[in-house]
């Protein structure tokens, strides 16, 4: 990721100080917070696509730093509501905004930076962005209802996730590069281009983030081991081991899912590992950084392509 980063490391930098400044607010917990889930660290992967997308099409403007903050404080407006709602208590390492302060001020401030997204994006003077980004974020909002109604569910189609994950998680890396495209003066073929890029690596990203759930180190991946079984998700393993597994396999899957625990943890991982549920989920992922790459071929070559198809690799390679 440093080496991905560096291609626009100022432009990077000019981001997070836009989003420290962007935080101000003369409420004393909506800064405390704020500062607390933004310091936390991250991948900041969804603002870096927005800037890597800017200097492929000929540089950054300070259009795309601003549009950049501007998805970073939807995507984190987002984890402060997932986490009340999954009633998490880790992330990223430490204990979860909601865990620290509690549901209310959580709830209360992904609100604030919801709309404090909306203000960066007026800014910006484009219609289009703002109708865009708009769409979007009703998207991610109808994302979230689905998986939690869907919550406890054992007959979920691998085609209803991939609705879950479209809408929640893959939407918004879409808009960022669309975005991006549209912010550089591209055509409508050449932003639709860059939302299928954005929209492919988003699914293969949260593919992998499903795998990394039942194999994954928390150390690494800063979060509990088994956390979207606690929460009654029905996430690809899953899924295929539902599809694939032997009757005993199913039974146990299935109560896992629809109690909500993971108190058989253990039973439920080695079922999945028997089915081979990792590793389908592994290449269903294959097939979706596969669609990203080819998306990006008629990007003119050069650092920042280069660096697009370092982190489309990474998506697959990551730990956490």
């Amino acid at each position: 990721m440093q080496d991905i980063r560096a291609v626009v490391a100022d432009e990077f930098d000019r981001v997070n100080e836009l989003i420290v400044e962007q935080l101000h607010s003369d409420v004393d917990m909506v800064e405390n917070v704020g500062h607390y889930i933004v310091d936390a660290g991250g991948k900041r992967l969804r603002p870096l696509l927005v800037l890597l997308c800017g200097a492929a099409l000929g540089g950054c403007s300070d259009a795309h730093i601003r549009f950049a903050a501007t998805v970073e404080f939807i995507h984190t407006a987002t984890l402060l509501h997932d986490d009340v709602v999954d009633i998490s208590s880790l992330r990223r390492g430490r204990p979860t905004a909601n865990a620290a302060f509690g549901n209310a001020p959580s709830v209360l401030v992904g609100d604030f930076l919801y709309t404090r997204a909306f203000q960066l994006m007026v800014q910006l003077d484009n219609l289009a962005v703002l109708r865009h980004m708009a769409d979007t974020t009703n998207i991610i909002a109808e994302g979230e209802v689905l998986q939690l109604v869907r919550a406890g569910n054992t007959d979920i189609t691998e085609q209803q996730y991939m609705d879950v994950i479209t809408r929640k998680t893959a939407i918004l890396f879409a808009a960022g590069c669309h975005g991006a495209a549209a912010l550089a003066g591209c055509d409508e073929p050449g932003c639709q281009r860059l939302h299928d890029f954005g929209l492919n690596l988003g699914i293969a990203f949260q593919m992998i983030d499903d795998v990394l759930d039942y194999d994954g180190d928390p150390q690494a991946t800063g979060k509990n081991v088994g956390d979207d079984l606690t929460e009654g998700k029905a996430t690809l393993p899953l899924i295929h081991t539902l599809r694939e597994g032997d009757a005993d396999a199913r039974a146990l899957v299935r109560h896992a899912i629809s109690a909500k625990s993971a108190g058989e943890l253990d039973a439920v991982l080695a079922a999945v590992q028997r089915c081979g549920s990792l590793d389908y989920t592994r290449q269903r992922a294959r097939h979706y950084h596969d669609l990203a790459l080819d998306a990006l071929a008629e990007l003119p070559a050069g650092p920042a392509r280069a660096a697009l198809e370092q982190l489309t690799a990474l998506s697959l390679e990551r730990d956490h």
